[in-house]
C-alpha cells in the first residue's frame, strides 16, 4: 500500500473524471484499488502496477493544472505511454515567451506519448528532424507549435510553411487565384494548427506581413532561408529531387522539421519519394534526428488507431500472401 498526495492546484474533478471514471480506468487496467480522500490517494496491488499509477496519477495532474480538460483518450494514451517507458515522465512544454510584444498564444505543448516527447526534444536541440510517421500522431501540430514558440522567442524572424501540392502536379498555375489561393487547400492542416494555437486575425496579419509565409515546394527552388523555421509537411509527395533541393535550401540560423507517412505516398510509381530515400542517405548523419511514430501515438479519434492496426495487418498478409510459392 502506497499514499500519493497530489500537488497543490491540482484539478480534482478532471483529473478523476466523472463518477471517478477515470480512476476506474486506471484500476481497471493496472488490477490497483485506488481510494481518494481530497487530494491524497491510497493505491492497493503490484508494486511495478502502483508506479506506473503514480506516475499517470502525476503526469495527468500536472495537465490539469494547466487548465487541460482530460477525456477518457487521454487516460488511455497515459496508460498506452507507461507501458514500456514508465521511467520517462511525460512534460509540458510553454509556448508562453518573455518579451512583452511576443504573440499570444493558447497555453502549453502537451505530448501524448514519449515519442512526441522525444519529438519535441529532438526539434529544441537539432537544425534538421525528420518525423515519420502514420496520420494522427501530431508530427504537424508540434512542428507548428515549436515553430510558434520559436519565433515568439526570437530565435528565427520568420516561418515558412511547404507542402507538395500533388493532386495539381505542382502546375497550380491552371487554378484560379493568387498563388496562396491556389495552394491553400494543400497546406490547411498548417493552418489549422496554427489557429488552434493563436488568435486567426493575429495569425492572418502575420501571413500578409510575411513573418508566417506559406508557399508550395516547388516554389522553394532557388531561395535560401535565413533566421526561419522551415517546415514541410506531406514531404512522402516529394519527388527525390525535390526533397534535395528542400534540404538545401537551409541559410544561416534556420531549424527545419521535415514530416509524412511513407504509407501514403501519392507519386506516381515511376517517381521515388523523397521521404523514402532521405532515411537510407541521411540516416547516418549525426546532426540529423529521425522520430519514427506508430500507431501508438495515434491522438485522434480510437478509431483511427485501430484503422491503421488493421491496416498494417492487412499490408503484412498481403507480403505473406506473394512471398508464398
Amino acid at each position: 500500500m502506497r499514499k500519493l498526495k497530489l500537488k497543490e492546484g491540482v484539478d480534482l474533478a478532471n483529473l478523476f473524471g466523472p463518477h471517478d471514471l477515470h480512476l476506474r480506468m486506471i484500476e481497471g487496467e493496472l488490477h490497483v484499488e485506488m481510494t481518494a480522500r481530497g487530494d491524497e490517494i491510497t493505491l492497493n496491488g503490484q508494486p511495478d502496477a502502483i508506479l506506473r499509477a503514480e506516475r499517470i496519477l502525476h503526469d495527468l495532474g500536472e495537465w490539469t493544472r494547466n487548465y487541460y480538460e482530460l477525456k477518457p483518450d487521454d487516460i488511455t494514451r497515459a496508460l498506452r505511454s507507461t507501458e514500456t517507458e514508465a521511467e520517462q515522465p511525460l512534460q509540458q512544454f510553454s509556448l508562453d515567451s518573455t518579451p512583452s510584444d511576443s504573440i499570444p498564444l493558447k497555453g502549453s505543448i502537451v505530448p501524448k506519448s514519449p515519442t512526441q516527447q522525444s519529438y519535441i526534444e529532438a526539434i529544441q536541440e537539432y537544425d534538421l528532424v525528420i518525423g515519420i510517421g502514420p496520420a494522427g500522431t501530431g508530427k504537424t501540430y508540434l512542428a507548428m507549435a515549436m515553430a510558434l514558440a520559436a519565433f515568439n522567442k526570437r530565435e528565427v524572424s520568420r516561418i515558412v510553411l511547404a507542402r507538395p501540392a500533388v493532386e495539381a502536379g505542382e502546375r497550380l498555375g491552371f487554378l484560379p487565384g493568387d498563388m496562396i489561393a491556389k495552394v491553400h487547400p494543400y497546406l490547411r492542416p498548417l493552418y489549422d494548427a496554427l489557429y488552434s494555437m493563436m488568435d486567426i486575425e493575429r495569425a492572418n496579419r502575420l501571413v500578409e506581413r510575411g513573418e508566417i509565409e506559406i508557399a508550395p515546394l516547388a516554389f522553394m527552388r532557388g531561395r535560401t532561408l535565413n533566421d526561419a523555421f522551415v517546415i514541410l509537411d506531406e514531404s512522402q509527395n516529394a519527388t527525390a529531387e525535390q526533397m534535395k533541393m528542400f534540404l538545401t535550401r537551409l541559410g544561416a540560423n534556420s531549424k527545419a522539421v521535415v514530416t509524412g507517412d511513407v504509407t501514403q505516398v501519392d507519386l506516381q510509381s515511376t517517381q521515388t519519394s523523397g521521404l523514402v530515400q532521405i532515411t537510407e542517405i541521411l540516416q547516418d548523419i549525426d546532426d540529423i534526428k529521425f522520430i519514427h511514430f506508430t500507431e501508438r501515438d495515434v491522438v485522434r479519434h480510437s478509431l483511427v488507431r485501430a484503422i491503421i492496426k488493421a491496416y498494417d495487418h492487412y499490408d503484412q498478409k498481403a507480403v505473406q500472401t506473394q512471398d508464398t510459392p
